[in-house]
């Protein structure tokens, strides 16, 4: 049984342990207890969970939105909570933790594998889970022993849930301007105690039916001597704020509305109040609040954690993408219409012959797993980052990631978008409907560029920071990775490298242009140069594919490979999607403002 109708495991298989040499991985001591045997078997076992579970139920999630009662209770979908017990219990939520911290200690591939999966099959569901891990592993790293006991350690066991709380309605992006306050009050066991006063916008999971505790990890300001609030990032400090505190009170946060969503209905999206009076601790307003780390250093906590958060939106996108692909291939199938140029007149014939129908196809499956393949490399630096056993390889897995990063949460979520668009365009009218999944796949799938940081932002983070700050050494890195596949894959598949080739020349020119373009400029021609670096990386991925692929087939020639179509859907890339890099970098490598 597959995660979702029609999904093939297969492809995900050849991603993380052909391509991407997950046996090796699983070879480093830390992975002692784990085998390749018992990865596919927990794959397995997984996928029928999330059919029967998440699966089943992402339309139910979608017409059952979240809903405040009376009391001003949030109650989610009536589905969610056996659903979200099954997948905690199989251990989904803790994928990415360690045995000593009370996880799977699985590989960071296998991790994200599993969670893309979940995702994939109803990722309004999945959400709850992804949102909660991230909250613990943050305590986990800057919490006090404290700290971890009472909130990070009953989030694993899966007795809490937890969010972060970073906007404010009116501060998205911009993190210098919001208003929270936080006035210190006492210390505590738990750490400095502080009470909360201040609003928080587009929170997700913010309140909920599926468990009594709640953890928020809210970002806040520390008034200075004169009682004010500075706008700056480096008056910013992260605190821990319980629904319950320990006493068993309601803390002083409250859901003032909920925000009604195009997608992603499952999740319920909280306009958050903090310190309001609606619940008063100790005959007094304000949220309780336990101080993380040094006041400060909220930001800088918050962000070190943001790898493997974008990662995971990335990994999101390409999931719902997949899945839109593989039901309009199903459809195209199936879909008896018209008849072939040149075939018999009175001979219908399924749409996935026609040669229109076969390009849709070609683009949704190219854009969808190329998107996936490029969130699974991350995680594989990812994990290298931590784990490989050289020094050298972990500085540059570090760095390089560092430089990738904003393309994996970009790729995936725009050209996931597009994806979807050509799932529903093969669809046709049928795809249009709400009969059909893909039209909710699309509408769910439309939050991935904007949260855990816009495209307009990943582009500035790219161009601004990583290449014009920080020069271009991860960049040289890069492209030494690429032109080792160019060699490697030079004797057989002359016209792909050929023209990857060309597009990475250009990529350079460009690179090097933008290093040395007066920063007003630069930072309009910011998205565009990194939605062509995406191609650009994404086209090597798929190369670097066909290679494995090649390898694979002649390691082991008993083994039936025609499924995996590498070599088909890469060279699609290249031909259908590559050229698209001149016209992004076309006003850039002409010197042209593109705002006026």
């Amino acid at each position: 049984m597959t995660p979702w109708p029609h999904a093939d495991l297969t492809v995900l298989d050849f991603l993380t342990f052909d391509w991407l040499c997950l046996n090796e991985v699983l070879e480093r001591p830390i992975y002692k207890d784990h085998d390749e045997q018992g990865i596919r078997l927990m794959i397995d076992q997984v996928s029928q969970i999330l059919a029967q579970e998440f699966s089943a139920n992402t339309r139910v999630g979608d017409l059952n939105e979240p809903y405040q009662n009376a009391q001003g209770e949030v109650i989610t979908a009536p589905f969610l909570k056996q659903a979200i017990n099954s997948v905690r219990e199989a251990g989904l939520f803790v994928t990415g933790f360690s045995a000593d911290e009370g996880g799977l200690g699985l590989p960071m591939t296998v991790h994200m594998t599993l969670q893309g999966l979940m995702m994939g099959a109803n990722i309004g569901a999945a959400a709850f889970g992804m949102l909660t891990m991230g909250n613990a592993k943050l305590i986990q790293t800057f919490g006090t022993s404290a700290q971890i006991k009472a909130f990070a350690e009953p989030a694993i066991k899966g007795d809490f849930m937890g969010t972060m709380c970073l906007s404010e309605p009116q501060a998205g992006s911009s993190l210098a301007d919001i208003t929270t306050k936080a006035v210190f009050e006492c210390d505590h066991e738990l750490g400095a105690q502080y009470r909360l006063f201040g609003s928080k916008m587009w929170i997700s999971a913010g309140d909920h039916d599926l468990c009594r505790h709640i953890t928020h990890l809210v970002l806040a300001k520390i008034p200075n001597h004169e009682g004010r609030v500075e706008a700056s990032t480096k008056s910013i400090s992260l605190f821990i704020v319980p629904k319950i505190i320990g006493d068993g009170t309601r803390n002083d946060v409250s859901v003032s509305g909920l925000n009604h969503k195009m997608g992603y209905r499952t999740t319920p999206n909280c306009y958050m109040n903090f310190g309001a009076g609606d619940h008063l601790v100790d005959d007094r307003a304000g949220a309780v609040g336990y101080l993380i780390g040094q006041p400060g250093q909220g930001l800088m906590q918050m962000f070190l954690m943001m790898n493997e958060a974008r990662i995971s939106v990335g990994l999101g996108a390409a999931m719902l993408s997949w899945r839109g692909f593989h039901e309009a291939k199903a459809y195209a199938a199936t879909r008896l219409q018209g008849r072939l140029i040149g075939g018999a007149a009175n001979e219908l014939v399924s749409i996935d012959q026609h040669s229109d129908v076969k390009r849709q196809l070609l683009i949704g499956q190219a854009l969808s797993e190329g998107g996936l393949a490029l969130c699974l490399f991350g995680a594989s630096l990812l994990e290298d980052e931590f784990t490989h056993p050289d020094p050298v390889k972990k500085e540059e897995a570090k760095a390089l990631l560092a430089l990738l990063i904003p393309l994996i949460k970009t790729f995936p979520s725009e050209m996931g978008q597009e994806a979807l668009s050509q799932a529903i365009q093969t669809c046709a009218g049928a795809g249009y409907t709400r009969d059909m999944i893909i039209e909710q796949l699309y509408r769910d799938n439309r939050l991935n560029p904007i949260h855990e940081g816009t495209t307009g932002i990943q582009g500035l983070d790219l161009v601004m920071r990583k290449i014009k700050k920080e020069g271009l050494t991860s960049y040289e890195m890069l492209r030494k990775r690429i032109e080792a596949t160019l060699s490697e894959a030079s004797s057989e598949f002359p016209d792909e490298v050929l023209w990857l080739r060309r597009a990475w020349e250009r990529l350079d020119e460009a690179a090097h242009q933008i290093s040395q373009t007066e920063p007003t400029l630069a930072a309009a021609h910011a998205t565009a140069f990194l939605m062509a670096m995406g191609h650009g990386v994404v086209g090597w991925i798929w190369l670097w594919q066909m290679v494995s692929e090649t390898k694979l087939a002649r390691a082991k020639p008993h083994i039936n490979i025609s499924g995996l179509q590498r070599q088909r859907v890469g060279r699609a890339f290249l031909i259908l999607e590559l050229p698209r890099i001149e016209s992004w970098l076309f006003g850039l490598l002409e010197g042209l403002d593109p705002t006026l």
